[in-house]
């Protein structure tokens, strides 16, 4: 069960699945996921199109054989360590949520990074270094692979293969219990935040 911000009042994500696209490389930083010139837009609407941009095409601007472009479609990213590292740009899990990925499985992440995602409902788990590279080589192995990575039993399977992997404490509670999206949050506790913007001194004029 994938996330869908839209799909209504449940934002309980407990699971997410979907096919795998591996992404290798330690330390890949915000500016090689969602290059700076793309940050001008005012709005996130695009930004699929730019996702590793640069790194997804040959000198002449055509797609090479990045697996972005021969994974398409995939739904579960797998990258190494220190990904997401560099900026703090939202735009890059924007941009990758916005691709398609919807849960990430990696060595470790730069924390904002990890944040940006658990704020868009995007699980984002660990696993150490053999496993990652392991799940990698299965997916080039098996690209219609089916991979399901259960956030709350924080577990990954793939094949006939369960992995156990991290899930961070806020993240799985974010998740589990729905409350990762603090705009929809705020928005079903409506009546709540007029009351308190009520009791501002500061706070004045009608609604």
């Amino acid at each position: 069960m994938a996330p869908d911000a839209n799909a209504g009042t449940d934002q309980h994500i407990t699971e997410v699945s979907g096919t795998g696209v591996p992404i290798p490389g330690d330390d890949v930083d915000t500016d090689q996921i969602l290059p700076a010139q793309f940050m001008k837009e005012v709005t996130f609407d695009n930004m699929a199109d730019y996702l590793f941009y640069d790194a997804r095409r040959d000198e002449d601007g055509e797609f090479n054989d990045h697996p972005l472009n021969r994974f398409e479609g995939a739904s579960i990213a797998v990258v190494n360590s220190n990904f997401g590292c560099g900026s703090s740009r939202e735009h890059a899990p924007q941009a990758m949520m916005r691709w398609g990925v919807d849960g990430v499985v990696g060595e470790s992440y730069a924390e904002i990074f990890r944040d940006n995602c658990k704020s868009l409902g995007i699980p984002a788990v660990t696993a150490d270094h053999e496993t990652v590279v392991e799940l990698q080589e299965w997916i080039e192995a098996n690209p219609d692979g089916h991979i399901d990575i259960d956030v709350k039993n924080e577990t990954v399977t793939y094949g006939d293969t369960v992995i156990d992997v991290d899930v961070d404490d806020a993240m799985r509670e974010a998740l589990v219990e729905g409350i990762w999206d603090t705009t929809a949050l705020m928005y079903s506790n409506r009546s709540k935040v007029d009351e308190t913007v009520a009791d501002l001194p500061y706070v004045e004029g009608d609604d």
